[in-house]
Order: structure tokens, then C-alpha cells, then sequence
């Protein structure tokens, strides 16, 4: 006994998960308890035969993580795989490991039929694992024995086998052949894809023009005049705000959105073992947990190469089970093949039969590519998107983004930026593994909530001599016509509430009378009632006075120079970092911030402005060694780059965290979602940060 409380005292040094005995007095198990009810920590066995590792090292070797939930579930009767309820007597058998985490039977029988031998929580090695097996068969399971003889009183489809001593550790599992074509998707849900027709939001798309003055000289031409349209997404539909999670908590409604197929692509290399498996493990178990019946998932896993889990499924009830089972079975080992796992990806979605309105590719990796990129393919970029499938790259619409998560500090971020770039979806930089929850809480907080797709934005030059100049759109395609009369922007889909900023420059000639410049109109299609919807915006128009007037410059095209100017600064000073040149690198970001304060958006308060100067900062400060830039200076700007090309949030360093600045074109759908990753583990301390309800910094435009 005294060996026994000895581990438990070292493990609490070590902010660790365990199962005191519970022996003696009431005082010794409500210890036992709140050792077991430790929730934000790597849930980790202590096994009989002990460990000669000194504390101080294993303590060192151990983050924190916020977003792993490990013994809670058996402390709380909740299984572990499925997260449902246990109750003994409800007609389901339960099975207590020699860890003393408790499962559902069949949930833990099928957790091993994938080959898993060890406690999903504490991943304790297990000398006796459960198996189903009809008594009327003889098969052989794996690398398993299965006893001939079995006690008349046992039930028939349960038997519990015993590990021979000294097996062979690293037991294969099973591989299910898989079909040439990929067109075993499970069917849609017809029936509420037709009720979701009724639920849409009754709600458009609004357009805003904003000129940089409101009136120049009648004497006067201008080259240059900057026009600021401003896009805003309609708000999601109320009724698919609230709704049921898989085992009773509140989420989102599938009713009035539109359903999603989503193919999840995973790194299961060697480099993914032991914390950030279980932390990958969990946060699938939330994306999982967070789809509705309507949307489809399928799991693609790679390492040294590409297996498919199991085809589009539908997220019902069953088929959550199913998921989350195959996902806890995953386990670690080989290397990383990322070109197959995308290929794998976009044959899923080429191939199926069925097609939901919103399509979407999430891609995580914590490592470097270690067979697909030619060293024969000349330029940095040709051979990252060398990776990309073709019917990604020809795919000028962007139909199927791909968001891509950088996870540590060991990724190829110019390889995941690259990738998801030419797929039109963001880079994600997850620099501390406790946040990779929140991370894709975020974006799928996104994808749940699209209301526009295939939006095309269309400006035309009203009165003679106007002319369209350029058009500043970050990474969305965009023409002028050859007779600068025209121009158009292709923005693809918006989540609700999203917002987008385009600016404009054009050339005005003198007139004496007021000047109508431009007439803006957009076009989009509404995933939910599969109609189009046209929005005409009011033109342009200037006054032109006789005389000049002093006139202040509006302040939303001021801050959206500022933006642009600070993502040309951003990309600037990567381009120098990456040339070695990290002092010429913190000018360039240096020198940014300068004019940004001397702004008249910033001098004015402008939110937006702060967050760019925190960011710059934040970035110059990763440039101090090349060691640290290397580490995580590269990832950070890459990540940034790509939230402000696409205008759309990312997560890099603490951006999902309420109190930092740095969390730009975040929407509600998106803030809403974080708060549910984050109060799914709260702090043992203070119950973990809460997100604020509204942090875009664009927010609404002033009307002028």
C-alpha cells in the first residue's frame, strides 16, 4: 500500500492523471477522486512495473494541454470512445480494464478489433483485452488466439482474451481492402435538405461603397482615387443556432444550413505518437460530436501511406458511434506521405455519388513530406505544389477549399501554406498542442455556417472618362477590362456574417457637376435554397465644388490601406527572413508600424490598426534568432499572410485566446463554436478563458 500512495504523490508532483486506491477511509478516496477529476491534463497510466525516470524530467517533458479530456469521462460515467452514458443495468455490458477505466463492451471490442491493445485514455498496455466473437465461429482475429473452450455461463458474444506474454508489442491492424472507386458514399438526408428549403435566412448579402472623399474640385483630375466596397454575409438562421449535441450538450441545429461533406486528412507518422495522438484523437472526437445527420464525414489517416477509414458516412447517431470508434483506435508509426493522403482526399470527393452543397478538405501534419517532393522540380514553390492534386489546381472556382494546420514546431508551413493557397482555404499554424481543439473549432465553426456561395462582385464606370485602375482583392481572382470600364472579383463562398473589403482605384476627370463613378452589384448562389440572388448597390457619386474644401479621408478606406499595407509588409519581410536577412526583415515590419501609428485610422482608435501593430510586433519578435524563426517565425507570417489574403481568421499563436488582439475576421458562428471547444474542458483553476461575443475588428462600416 505504501508503494502504491508513493506513485500517487509523484504523480500529483507531476500534474498527473491517476487512480488512487481506494482503500481506508473516506478521506483517502475523495483524494482518489480529485486526482481522477483532473480534466486539462495528459491523462497518463502509472503501471506496476514503474518508471526510473526522475520526476523533475518526466515534468519537463510534459506540456500542458486544455483541450485533452482524459479520466474525466470514466469519472463522470461516461464511456470514453463514444462519450455516451453508463449505467449498469440498462440492458449494455460494460467492460472495467485492468487500469480501472471503464467502456462500453462493444465499443471498447471494436476499439481492439482495429488493432488497439491499449487503454484509449492512459494508453496503459493491456495483458487482458475484450473481443466479440459468435460463438458459431472459428475465425482467428489478427494476431490473437482465440480459446476453443469456453465456459457454458459466458455470454455468446463475448469473450475476453488473454495476451500471450511477451507478443510482439506492435501488433498490425486490420486493413480492409479498399474499392478502386469511391463511390460507396452513404446517400444524403433528402428529407431535411428539402425541409432546410423553408429554414434559410430570409436575409441578403448587403454591399457598401465608401469613396475617399466626398467631393474633389471641379477643376481638378484624379489618378489613384481609392473606393472601398464592403461585402457582408447575411446572418445564419436562428433556428440552426441551438440544437442537441451527440450526448446532450448544446450546439448548432442542422435545420436551416447547409449540410456539409468533409474529409478530414490526418498524420498518423511516427512523430504523432503518444500527446499529440490523444490530442488529435480529441479534438476529431469535437468536430465529430459538432455534425449534424445531414453532414458527411470521411477520414482519411497517412504516414508512410494513405488509408481510408471508411467511406462518406452520415453523422447520425449511429454513424457517430462508428467514427468515434475508428478514430480512438488510431496509432502512431511510419512516415509522411502527404501527396497520397491529398490524392486519397480528392478522390473521396471526385468519386461520390452524392454531393451536399458545401464540400471541404481539413489537412493536419506536424512533419516534412518524406517522399512526394522532387528535388528535380525547380523553384521552392513548384515543388510544394507539386503535392497539390491537379483537380485542385485547375480548379479556378475553388469549390473544394483545403484548410491546412501546421501542428509544433517541426511542420513544412511553406509546404501547408502552399497547398491550402492554391486550393483557396487558409493555413493554420497550431504552435501549442492544447489549442488544437480550438483550432478546428474555429473552422468549422465556418464551415457549418456558409450562406453564400459562388459570390461575384461587378463594378462598372458610370460617367465618361472614369476609369477602373486596379483592383485590391488579396488571393481572390479578379479582371479589369482592357478599356478600364469593367471589373469584376470572384469571392467564392461567405460564412454568415462574414465579411470582405475590396478596394478599388480609379481615375476621375474634371467635371462641373457631381460625378456618379461606379455602379456595384453582386451575384450569389444560396446553398440552402439552391436559388441566385442578385444585390444592385447604390452608385458611387462625388461632389464637385468649385473650389477646394478641406475634406477629411474617409476612415474605412484608410483602414483598409492599413490592412493592405500591412500584409505587403508581412510578405515582404518573409520573403527577407527568407533570404537570411532577418535584420532587413524587423525593418520592413518596423517601419510598417510607423506609418500604421501615424494613421488617420489609428489616431482615430480604430481596433483593426491595433491589431495589425500587435501582430507586426509579435512577428519582429519571432525574427530575433533564426533559430526562433525557423521554430515558429516562418509559420506565424505564413499563417497571417493567409488570413489577410482570403480575409478569413486562422489560428496562430494565442489568436483563439479572448484576450489577445490578434483574433481579425473572426465571425459569430465561428466565436460561438470556440466557446464550446473551450467550455468543453474548462481550467481546474478558473474554468478556462471565455471568448468574447463579438471580436471582428472590421466590424460594421460607419455609414457616410
Amino acid at each position: 500500500m505504501e508503494g502504491a500512495w508513493r506513485k500517487v504523490r509523484r504523480a500529483l508532483g507531476l500534474r498527473l492523471c491517476v487512480h488512487a486506491p481506494a482503500v481506508g477511509g473516506g478521506s483517502e478516496r475523495r483524494a482518489a477522486a480529485g486526482v481522477g477529476g483532473c480534466r486539462r491534463e495528459v491523462a497518463v497510466a502509472t503501471s506496476g512495473s514503474g518508471s526510473s525516470t526522475p520526476a523533475g524530467a518526466e515534468a519537463g517533458a510534459l506540456r500542458r494541454s486544455k483541450s485533452l479530456c482524459g479520466s474525466s469521462s470514466s469519472s463522470k460515467g461516461k464511456c470514453a470512445i463514444c462519450f455516451a452514458t453508463m449505467r449498469s443495468g440498462h440492458g449494455q455490458a460494460l467492460f472495467t480494464a485492468e487500469c480501472s477505466h471503464m467502456f462500453h463492451f462493444h465499443c471498447i471490442s471494436s476499439n481492439v478489433k482495429h488493432g488497439n491493445y491499449v487503454c484509449p485514455v492512459c494508453r496503459a498496455k493491456w495483458k487482458e483485452i475484450p473481443f466479440n466473437r459468435s460463438l458459431s465461429s472459428n475465425s482467428s482475429y489478427g494476431r490473437i488466439g482465440v480459446t476453443q473452450s469456453q465456459p457454458p455461463q459466458q455470454d455468446s458474444l463475448m469473450v475476453l482474451h488473454r495476451q500471450v506474454p511477451n507478443r510482439r508489442r506492435d501488433v498490425h491492424r486490420i486493413h480492409t481492402s479498399e474499392p478502386a472507386d469511391f463511390n460507396d458514399d452513404e446517400p444524403l438526408q433528402h428529407k431535411e435538405a428539402f425541409d432546410n428549403l423553408n429554414l434559410g435566412s430570409n436575409k441578403t448579402a448587403e454591399i457598401r461603397t465608401y469613396p475617399e472623399f466626398k467631393a474633389i474640385p471641379q477643376s481638378s483630375s484624379v489618378d489613384g482615387f481609392d473606393i472601398l466596397i464592403h461585402l457582408k454575409a447575411p446572418s445564419a438562421c436562428s433556428d440552426h443556432m441551438t440544437g442537441t449535441l451527440f450526448n446532450g450538450s448544446s450546439v448548432r441545429s442542422t435545420r436551416g444550413r447547409a449540410p456539409v461533406d468533409l474529409v478530414t486528412v490526418l498524420d498518423v507518422s511516427g512523430s504523432m505518437s503518444g500527446t499529440k495522438l490523444a490530442l488529435l484523437k480529441q479534438a476529431m472526437g469535437f468536430v465529430v460530436q459538432h455534425l449534424g445527420p445531414s453532414d458527411r464525414l470521411s477520414v482519411i489517416t497517412f504516414s508512410s501511406t494513405a488509408r481510408r477509414l471508411f467511406h462518406l458516412r452520415r453523422m447520425s447517431h449511429h454513424g457517430k458511434q462508428q467514427v468515434l470508434q475508428a478514430i480512438s483506435s488510431l496509432s502512431a508509426g511510419g512516415g509522411t506521405n502527404i501527396a497520397d493522403a491529398l490524392k486519397k482526399a480528392m478522390k473521396v470527393i471526385e468519386d461520390r455519388s452524392y454531393k451536399n452543397s458545401v464540400c471541404s478538405i481539413i489537412l493536419l501534419s506536424d512533419g516534412q513530406d518524406t517522399y512526394s517532393i522532387s528535388s528535380n522540380v525547380q523553384g521552392t514553390s513548384a515543388r510544394h505544389r507539386s503535392l497539390v492534386p491537379s483537380s485542385v489546381l485547375n480548379d479556378e472556382r475553388h469549390v473544394v477549399p483545403l484548410h491546412a494546420f501546421g501542428f509544433g514546431t517541426d511542420h513544412d508551413s511553406d509546404t501547408l501554406h502552399s497547398i491550402a493557397e492554391a486550393s483557396g482555404g487558409t493555413f493554420s499554424f497550431i504552435e501549442d498542442e492544447g489549442v488544437m481543439q480550438d483550432a478546428f473549432a474555429q473552422c468549422i465553426g465556418g464551415l457549418l455556417s456558409v450562406v453564400v456561395q459562388e459570390m461575384r462582385l461587378s463594378m462598372e464606370c458610370v460617367y465618361p472618362g472614369v476609369q477602373l485602375c486596379s483592383i485590391k482583392c488579396g488571393s481572390y481572382p479578379s479582371k479589369v477590362a482592357r478599356d478600364g470600364r469593367n471589373g469584376s472579383v470572384d469571392i467564392g463562398d461567405l460564412y454568415a456574417d462574414e465579411e470582405r473589403d475590396i478596394l478599388l482605384s480609379v481615375t476621375i476627370p474634371k467635371s462641373h457637376e457631381q460625378t456618379s463613378l461606379l455602379k456595384v452589384a453582386c451575384a450569389y448562389r444560396d446553398p440552402v435554397r439552391n436559388e441566385t440572388t442578385k444585390i444592385q448597390g447604390d452608385e458611387v457619386k462625388i461632389r464637385r465644388p468649385i473650389s477646394t474644401i478641406p475634406e477629411p479621408v474617409s476612415i474605412e478606406v484608410d483602414r483598409e490601406r492599413n490592412r493592405i499595407q500591412a500584409a505587403n509588409a508581412i510578405e515582404s519581410a518573409h520573403a527577407a527572413a527568407e533570404r537570411g536577412a532577418l535584420s532587413e526583415a524587423v525593418t520592413i515590419l518596423e517601419d510598417c508600424r510607423r506609418v500604421l501609428s501615424e494613421s488617420v485610422a489609428r489616431q482615430s482608435g480604430d481596433r483593426l490598426c491595433m491589431a495589425l501593430d500587435a501582430e507586426l510586433r509579435e512577428m519582429q519578435e519571432r525574427l530575433a534568432s533564426r533559430q526562433l524563426y525557423e521554430a515558429s517565425g516562418r509559420a506565424y507570417m505564413l499563417s497571417g499572410l493567409s488570413s489577410h489574403s482570403w480575409q478569413r481568421a486562422t489560428a496562430r499563436g494565442d489568436s483563439t485566446d479572448s484576450t489577445t488582439l490578434v483574433h481579425s475576421y473572426q465571425t459569430p458562428s465561428m466565436v460561438q463554436m470556440l466557446q464550446h471547444s473551450q467550455n468543453h474542458c474548462p481550467s481546474p483553476q478558473d474554468g478556462g478563458p471565455q471568448v468574447r461575443p463579438a471580436r471582428s475588428f472590421l466590424g460594421k462600416p460607419r455609414a457616410r
